[in-house]
């Protein structure tokens, strides 16, 4: 009777031990998680999709315009940062310029209006997303400016750069660039970069740069380096 006993007691014994193991464990996971989640969502990104309305941008080897392409990478990056809990504000989400019809001169009041946007928005990085273009048809590759002045709009170009160039072109050699003359750049109230995703003046890199597709890669790669700039400095 007492060897039935035990028998039973046994198991039921071993199993709670079992438990009181990877209580601890479990609770582990749950608080990392939750505080991995706190973190995201206490980041703000703003995204400046270049020209649009009356400013074409540059206009591609195949007629295609560059506002156009920025607004599509710029939205579908919106919805990659979104997804990991991120805020997201942005310059414009249509096809529209931020300067009035009263403005004399459109062109420097839609800058303005985009620099106050960034110095309102108490973003903790801006993404601003263009297309370059070249008199020679060969030059082609994503590329990110950052401010001269500024090592945390360095660090995250370099991490952008080295996603872009991972994701869309490992034979990419071009390298993140500064600058101090980008009006935008010149802003400098948080880490800022310009985002040049490829050529339109390319035939082969236009062509890709219309495609849904390979818009998805350009906003998959800006992402990534979103997320890693923010992780190494959270």
């Amino acid at each position: 009777m007492l060897h039935k006993y035990y028998s039973r007691f046994l198991p039921i014994s071993l199993l709670l031990c079992l438990l009181l193991l990877l209580i601890p464990a479990i609770s582990h996971n749950i608080s990392s998680f939750l505080q991995t989640s706190s973190l995201s969502s206490r980041y703000t990104v703003l995204i400046d999709a270049g020209h649009g309305g009356f400013d074409p941008g540059k206009v591609g080897i195949d007629g295609s315009l560059e506002k156009d392409i920025n607004l599509s990478i710029s939205l579908k990056l919106k919805n990659l940062l979104e997804q990991n809990d991120i805020k997201v504000l942005m310059t414009r989400t249509t096809d529209t310029a931020l300067s009035l019809e009263s403005d004399a001169n459109k062109k420097k009041a839609d800058m303005q209006r985009r620099r106050e946007q960034i110095r309102e928005s108490n973003a903790d990085l801006v993404i601003s997303v263009h297309q370059n273009s070249f008199s020679s048809e060969t030059s082609k590759g994503a590329q990110v400016f950052y401010y001269s002045h500024s090592k945390e709009s360095e660090q995250l170009a370099s991490l952008l750069q080295l996603q872009l160039v991972k994701t869309l072109d490992p034979t990419n050699h071009r390298l993140q660039k500064p600058n101090d003359t980008y009006y935008l750049l010149k802003t400098n109230v948080c880490p800022m970069v310009i985002v040049e995703c490829g050529f339109l003046s390319n035939y082969e890199e236009a062509t890709k740069l219309n495609s849904d597709e390979y818009q998805e890669q350009v906003a998959w790669a800006i992402h990534l380096g979103v997320l890693s700039y923010l992780n190494t400095n959270s």
